[in-house]
């Protein structure tokens, strides 16, 4: 307990000259910035004051310590960030470290798509003294990246507040996630008779393969069909024979009379067919779904002329959120429409941009 002769300023603190902190316990981390240089930890929590330090702790503007008095009713800001953290944990992600000057990080466990409870985040941020920041919703990450930190905000913080913060994870059955990434055996049909029929060299083909294979995924095959539903179909019948578990559809998209692609998926038996979505570049894009017996769904993904020419599409958003396991229908493309027009920078810089992120 402090000498009740020093200045008590804070909750749970007490003030003491600096002269007079010899033998004491540091209560909080102390942080020394040098610019252009240095900016960290100079003396951690729990550090036993030394003579020594006298003079470097007033170099860095300390002429007044604080030591603990803490509450029965109130916690440290390391305790609380270590609840607060493990409130927000949900599978995939995992602290880093300790907590410095009272923060703690939180990492990708693994690599996979970051998913963010926002409703129950913004409900944790509104308690007031604790707080969490992270990553967009829905973005790719690795595994060891960071994607959200949490601290209480005052040194000392009532337990109540913790407590409510930890109940609202709890509620919410954890606050951010990191969804693990299936590595698809994609199947694709490239449509339209100007291809089928040699009048233009094929775009498509290669910048789907690009990205399937960056993923980690493979291409079972890749079939060219004129505009003719029944060409179309057939071909996504032999992909799935062989093996596909995505099945991708370009060109054919549009409301010219020729193009009959997205009747051949629904001719195919796919259900759940969503056309048109709020994103430009991708507006003509569809989602489908082809229902199995007793085997998970194959999800089929129509891209519109765009996916040849454009650095990134609609189809970038949604591929991880389908090999994620979610179920995209008419309310998933909707959400896009916040954030979804493309800036089509001359130098693309994605994901390092808004594109996507205002769902």
């Amino acid at each position: 307990m402090c000498d009740p002769s020093y200045e008590t300023s804070n909750p749970g603190t007490a003030k003491i000259p600096v002269q007079d902190s010899i033998g004491t316990i540091l209560a909080h981390d102390i942080t020394e910035i040098r610019p252009g240089e240095f900016k960290g930890r100079a003396f951690k929590k729990g550090h036993i004051i030394k003579e020594e330090d006298v003079c470097r702790l007033r170099r860095l503007g300390k002429d007044n310590l604080f030591v603990l008095n803490i509450a029965e009713d109130e916690v440290h800001e390391d305790d609380a960030a270590y609840a607060l953290a493990n409130a927000l944990l949900g599978e995939g992600v995992k602290i880093e470290g300790e907590p410095k000057e009272g923060k703690i990080n939180i990492i990708a466990a693994r690599d996979g798509l970051l998913k963010i409870n926002k409703d129950a985040l913004f409900e944790f941020n509104m308690l007031g003294d604790v707080m969490c920041a992270t990553l967009h919703n829905n973005t790719l990450v690795q595994k060891g990246q960071s994607v959200g930190a949490t601290r209480a905000i005052p040194l000392i913080v009532k337990k109540k507040i913790v407590q409510a913060a930890v109940t609202i994870g709890q509620k919410a059955g954890k606050i951010l996630q990191v969804k693990e990434i299936r590595k698809p055996k994609a199947g694709i049909v490239v449509t339209g008779n100007e291809v089928y029929y040699g009048r233009i060299k094929d775009a498509f083909a290669p910048v789907i393969t690009n990205k399937i294979h960056a993923i980690g995924g493979e291409i079972v095959g890749v079939y060219y069909a004129p505009d003719d539903e029944s060409f179309i179909e057939a071909r996504l019948k032999e992909l799935v024979n062989a093996g596909a578990d995505l099945l991708i559809t370009t060109g054919g998209m549009s409301v010219d009379p020729d193009d009959v692609t997205r009747f051949a998926v629904r001719n195919f038996g796919a259900t759940d067919i969503t056309y048109g979505s709020a994103v430009l570049p991708g507006a003509m894009f569809l989602v489908a779904y082809l229902d199995r017996d007793s085997r998970p769904s194959i999800p089929i993904i129509g891209i519109p002329a765009c996916g040849m020419y454009a650095k990134k599409t609609i189809f970038d958003l949604i591929l991880p959120r389908v090999l994620a396991g979610e179920k995209i229908g008419r309310r998933e493309l909707a959400e896009f429409g916040h954030g979804g027009l493309c800036m089509n920078c001359e130098v693309c810089k994605y994901p390092i941009c808004p594109f996507g992120k205002g769902e």
